[in-house]
């Protein structure tokens, strides 16, 4: 496979990594963080483990990484799935992620990580520059309640303000989980299974984080990911009608808890799609006391992330099918 460049300027990022602590996952403590500092948060759906830049020793990765100097990062199908090059499973002795984060992380300055819980080869990761509490690995529960790609639940201290991070990536396909066989399948699409099906994984993971808060306004909470399903907020640009069940898990998300959008806050006059196409289905919402502390929020598109192309001998991408998003937000005054 090429070997993919960035064609944005890094060279100051060369650096050494050799100071960096071992990656670990650990519990929550202080961070060295001042009131009025940015805090910066990186989320990202790599597609199969940054299966476009593996052949190069994440290299590329790891040089976009430290341009942007994250605090957190959130990634989504955070494991090695194919073979460099090849649609073809990644025999387990080649398998680095999600075991290698840790080393991989340290590349790019972060010395702690957790992984939310998953059921199959998708979880998501979270990597950190401060101490990060896995509080819970969610996965749902049989049979209707399943979260497919799995889902976790992590608390990082800013300051002295406690954050919860909710990393997800719900189910893709238009025909519900758990459903076999052509027929079935397309019966099910014919019902918008998939959709209703992602509304019941949302309804899990919102009732088992945020909603277990007893003070969720004022909390700080982070939820972000892959949701496979678009917003009526953005409907201007979709032209569905109100009703259209590809709007169902954002409108329970937006209709039952305190979450706002951050990227419509941020551009509520623009369309900001997240893939190649024209589509907003990578997300990230944020509590409303945590909301007032948000100062920037985009989706990255630059001399890597903003050309998505096609690989002919996989139908993967390069860098990857969705684009990353990037949220600055406020060091809060000590309490």
């Amino acid at each position: 496979m090429r070997a993919l460049t960035l064609t944005i300027a890094l060279s100051f990022l060369l650096v050494s990594c050799g100071s960096c602590k071992s990656v670990q996952s650990g519990t929550t403590g202080t961070v060295p963080q001042q009131p009025g500092q940015i805090f910066k948060i990186l989320v990202w759906n790599i597609q199969n483990g940054m299966w476009s830049d593996q052949g190069n020793n994440y290299d590329n990765f790891v040089l976009w990484v430290k341009q942007y100097d994250p605090d957190v990062c959130i990634w989504c199908e955070s494991r090695s799935n194919y073979q460099t090059g090849k649609k073809t499973a990644m025999p387990d002795a080649g398998v680095y992620l999600p075991d290698g984060w840790g080393e991989l992380a340290a590349r790019y300055g972060h010395s702690y990580w957790g992984k939310g819980g998953h059921r199959d080869r998708f979880p998501q990761v979270i990597t950190s520059k401060y101490p990060v509490e896995v509080v819970q690995q969610i996965i749902g529960n049989e049979a209707d309640s399943v979260v497919s790609h799995g889902a976790g639940h992590f608390k990082v201290m800013l300051a002295d303000q406690p954050v919860n991070f909710v990393s997800l990536h719900t189910w893709p396909q238009k025909y519900a989980f758990g459903v076999s066989g052509t027929a079935a399948q397309e019966a099910s699409k014919a019902e918008n299974g998939g959709d209703k099906y992602r509304l019941k994984e949302i309804t899990y993971i919102c009732e088992h984080t945020i909603a277990k808060s007893k003070d969720p306004e004022n909390e700080w909470w982070l939820m972000a990911g892959d949701f496979n399903a678009q917003s009526s907020l953005d409907n201007e640009q979709y032209k569905y009608s109100l009703d259209d069940t590809r709007f169902l898990v954002h409108d329970y998300v937006l209709e039952n808890t305190p979450y706002k959008d951050v990227i419509k806050q941020q551009h509520s006059a623009e369309f900001k799609s997240t893939t190649s196409g024209s589509s907003r289905i990578d997300f990230v919402y944020c509590s409303p006391a945590m909301m007032k502390q948000v100062t920037y929020a985009d989706v990255v598109k630059d001399g890597w992330t903003g050309t998505i192309v096609k690989d002919e001998a996989t139908g993967f991408k390069h860098p990857s099918d969705h684009r990353p998003l990037i949220v600055y937000v406020k060091v809060p005054t000590r309490k």
